[in-house]
């Protein structure tokens, strides 16, 4: 692990990657070189070579040669003759928008500390990370600006974040703070973004770098179904086992934007951090403001291999310590079973069903609370429904603990209902503009999470549910966007603070629960994947892919989801059909072996199924608690895109690290006529060992599945009366090292 400092020049350099910048002329930050590792010296000249363009705007008269628009950069300005789309702006008090970060100084120090009041990554031991920070100042308004960069030479990980401080005597305002930006020689990249909507998120989009802007952003308050904050570039003729890829991500929940600008010399700035529309933030004298994180990394080792180091990464330095390695329980959520009809009788019935077929928690969903019979009523009100469980919510979860199973609630914080008694006494506490209609979504309004009082009646509303209950679990959901944004306790002129406000207001309420209760396991949700992203996993190490639960169409879903997020990360569910979602009608055998692949649940009535049925969900539990270890930390292949090729066939795998056992997924959604030969290239074997794959006869050494590749025989040699369609087919190729 290492970072040189020569003169001016900086070099960040990880096992498999080098980061350089440099102090140009003008005292501002020049980016040289980010890419595969190379070798030190004291001096890159070549990197640094400029040449003098016609018609464009120079540093001063006797360096021509010196022109921002023609330089690659560290951390941007505009209105110095670098006309592409800047890193920050900050506003004088006479409205001038001009800045000057010049050079200070620097330092190093061994180690990652947690940023105050923002989810962030940590080094629990220091000799795992390094850090550098870059002092610069801006000599006529003062305000310094503090760049960070830390770099986990394991993992090929770069950190990125910015802090800024007035250190002047009038106050400033910050109109856009990027956490980090990245200016690269050339644009000859495809980039992959992870675009969809509600029930169909994280759908792979993979397009070449065109001239002129392009970007995935959020205005919704979340980072949102529609486009999630993760964002990889990929040279053309990389694959998911070969080529080089540079990984980036941000460690926040809210209004984000990860901007591409691809100029006219074909050379490529990436910025990405809170979204600069719709922000401001006062900077008084003294005061300071800190950007989320970005993650950055670099392999030119294929797809596979960039999200493996940053799954690994984010569960030894991101995600909750307590659970990083903790297997995951396997769980039943009763929504999809009773929705809002429900009492303590008829879920003790799922719950004992649910202890002899070897579940191991049981999640009690929406409806629990208040007057809560239908989506129109109660949000807020964080008390027991007593018609519901006329001996109290602690009485119920004694119950479920006596069957030996932990026990889970739903909660949705940041929300209220008009008909709540909680609305009742604080109407002022939720959020919407003064004389302006609210915007209802799913009957609901949205808690003013800016301010301290809302906060801390949450915090002690959930906390003595937690108490009272022992609880082990919480679903943390949010079902909702941001609409009418203010708060009455901002000021007019920090009203665009609100959106950044909120946010941390989430992250403080998560801070104070999981402190007090680091025994709890949080999941995340957003009706669905409306909030998968970092800054959840850093409190929540788990989160709901999608409120889609056919089998199906998550496919899709969990496979664009693995190129950013491991496998820990994803809740996957089983759940009945016809398909709440769909109305697609799956094979039982097809739905778990979906789901196996992420945290595994149920999500129907179990105590409508038949004898074979539940003997089918025992087994299934049993072979997941086997190899639920692979399953959830293994290392994940992706082998046959539902995005390119074939979109009828979709595979995966996981291997555990010793390389003796791994699980290939392999789905047909549609069955074929005459098909043609199949051969699936499996991916992470050892390839001296022989590996047996479930009960085939033939034994087969790991080179030549990799290699060679394993026959894959059609579904059915005659269709001579068929009972059942062979449509929606999964197969489970299990394989066992023998030598």
């Amino acid at each position: 692990m290492t970072i040189y400092v020569d003169k001016n020049l900086f070099h960040l350099q990880t096992r498999n990657s080098s980061y350089l910048f440099q102090i140009m002329a003008n005292g501002e930050l020049g980016q040289l070189y980010y890419g595969r590792r190379i070798h030190h010296k004291s001096a890159y000249h070549n990197l640094a070579q400029r040449e003098q363009h016609d018609a464009m705007a120079s540093w001063t008269l006797d360096q021509p040669d010196f022109q921002p628009e023609m330089l690659k950069q560290e951390y941007a300005s505009l209105g110095k003759g670098d006309f592409r789309y800047p890193a920050y702006q900050v506003q004088a008090p006479d409205g001038s928008r001009i800045s000057e970060l010049v050079y200070q100084d620097y330092q190093i120090t061994q180690g990652k500390q947690r940023l105050p009041h923002l989810p962030s990554t940590f080094a629990n031991d220091p000799q795992t990370a390094q850090t550098l920070s870059i002092t610069l100042m801006d000599a006529v308004t003062h305000l310094q600006v503090q760049l960070n960069y830390t770099i986990f030479p394991k993992f090929d990980v770069l950190i990125r974040s910015a802090a800024f401080k007035n250190q002047g005597i009038h106050s400033l305002m910050l109109k856009q703070a990027a956490s980090c930006q990245l200016d690269l020689p050339d644009a000859h990249y495809d980039w992959l973004q992870f675009s969809g909507a509600w029930a169909r998120e994280c759908q792979l989009q993979r397009h070449h770098l065109h001239c002129g802007q392009q970007a995935t952003s959020s205005l919704r308050g979340a980072s949102s179904h529609q486009a999630n904050p993760a964002m990889i570039l990929a040279r053309p003729d990389t694959t998911e086992n070969t080529g080089e890829a540079i990984g980036f991500n941000l460690i926040y929940s809210g209004n984000f934007a990860n901007q591409i600008d691809v100029d006219q010399f074909q050379t490529t700035r990436i910025i990405t951090g809170i979204n600069p529309e719709d922000f401001t933030w006062q900077l008084k004298p003294q005061s300071s403001f800190q950007t989320p994180e970005a993650v950055i990394s670099y392999t030119n080792q294929g797809l596979n291999n960039l999200s493996q180091q940053l799954g690994a990464f984010y569960q030894q330095h991101l995600v909750n310590q307590h659970f990083a390695q903790q297997l995951r329980p396997i769980l039943i959520n009763n929504w999809e079973a009773t929705y809002f009809d429900f009492d303590e009788t008829k879920l003790l019935k799922i719950c004992r069903q649910a202890q002899k077929i070897g579940i191991e928690l049981f999640v009690l969903d929406d409806g629990w609370f208040g007057q809560r019979d239908d989506d129109t009523t109660s949000l807020g009100d964080w008390f027991v429904n007593q018609r519901k469980f006329p001996h109290g919510i602690d009485h119920f979860a004694q119950k479920v603990h006596d069957l030996g199973l932990q026990f889970g609630l739903w909660f949705e914080p940041e929300m209220i209902s008009q008909a709540s008694r909680l609305y009742q006494q604080h109407p002022d506490w939720v959020v919407g503009a003064p004389h302006r209609h609210l915007t209802p979504s799913r009957n609901q309004f949205v808690l003013d999470m800016t301010r301290t009082d809302v906060v801390q009646y949450l915090y002690e509303q959930i906390s003595a549910i937690i108490e009272q209950t022992h609880l082990d679990y919480i679903k943390w959901d949010m079902n909702r966007n941001l609409t009418e944004i203010y708060s009455t306790q901002l000021p007019p002129v920090q009203q665009q603070e609100f959106n950044h406000r909120y946010i941390l207001g989430v992250y403080h309420l998560y801070e104070l629960l999981t402190t007090k209760f680091p025994q709890v396991l949080f999941e995340s949700c957003a009706s669905g994947g409306g909030r998968f992203d970092l800054g959840m996993m850093y409190y929540a190490p788990q989160a709901w892919v999608s409120d889609n639960t056919d089998a199906i169409t998550r496919l899709k879903i969990q496979y664009g989801t693995s190129y950013n997020y491991p496998l820990a990360m994803m809740g996957a569910h089983i759940s009945a059909v016809p398909n709440d979602q769909t109305g697609r009608i799956t094979p039982l055998a097809t739905r778990a072996a979906v789901a196996y692949f992420g945290d595994l649940g149920y999500e129907l009535d179990i105590t409508k199924l038949s004898s074979p049925e539940l003997q089918t969900l025992k087994k299934q539990i049993q072979f997941y608690k086997k190899y639920r270890q692979i399953f959830q930390f293994g290392k994940f292949y992706r082998l046959l895109s539902p995005f390119a090729g074939d979109p009828n066939l979709v595979s995966w795998q996981v291997v555990n690290s010793q390389q003796t056992v791994a699980i290939v997924g392999y789905y047909r959604i549609l069955n074929e006529p005459n098909p043609p030969y199949r051969r699936l290239y499996l991916q992470g074997l050892d390839p001296n060992r022989i590996y047996q794959i479930n009960d085939l006869e033939e034994n087969f050494y790991g080179d030549e599945l990799m290699h060679a590749g394993l026959f894959i025989p059609r579904l059915l040699h005659s269709t001579m009366h068929v009972e059942q369609t062979a449509d929606f087919n999964a197969q489970l190729f299990l394989l066992r090292a023998l030598s």
